[in-house]
């Protein structure tokens, strides 16, 4: 019988990215972040998390560079908690996801939609290859092969695709 491997364990990074900030806690932590929520009691307050769980959270995101805890105020110390350059990064992830959300939502259902900082007007976000501009959203035009790094077991899994 196969022993249970933890997410991060695994060779797929799709595995070690869910294993870092795939918890349902940190995703809305990062979420605030993006809307400007830097200080424990705002995250604390907006999420109607308990203290020891946001810690739990915030001391894991620190430890993985997602975000810098700094000092705003001293006597007593208190921290905010600021995204880094790698932390900013995720935000088109976490906007996919809430697009993904709405988009099984009537309009009149949802609570939060994504616009145009200038016009207002809504904005439809999808993912696509940088190089052409295409949507990644066809399974059968865009799909996975080993990487240079993969293992055996990850190269018979995808069988090596590519130019001809």
């Amino acid at each position: 019988m196969a022993s249970r491997i933890r997410l991060e364990d695994r060779e797929c990074p799709l595995s070690t990215t869910v294993g870092h900030v795939g918890e349902w806690w940190t995703l809305l932590i990062l979420h605030d972040a993006f809307d400007g929520y830097t200080r424990f009691d705002q995250f604390q307050e907006n999420l109607g998390i308990s203290s020891s769980m946001l810690t739990t959270r915030l001391k894991s995101l620190v430890a993985e560079g997602v975000l810098e805890r700094r000092p705003y105020q001293d006597n007593p110390t208190r921290y905010e908690y600021v995204l880094t350059d790698l932390g900013r990064s995720i935000r088109p992830v976490i906007v996919a996801l809430a697009a993904w959300g709405n988009s099984r939502l009537a309009p009149e259902e949802r609570s939060m939609i994504l616009v145009d900082a200038k016009t207002g007007k809504e904005v439809e976000p999808v993912v696509v290859d940088a190089a052409t501009g295409r949507r990644l959203d066809d399974s059968e035009a865009f799909v996975y092969t080993a990487g240079p790094a993969a293992s055996d077991a990850m190269r018979a899994r995808y069988v090596e695709t590519g130019p001809t």
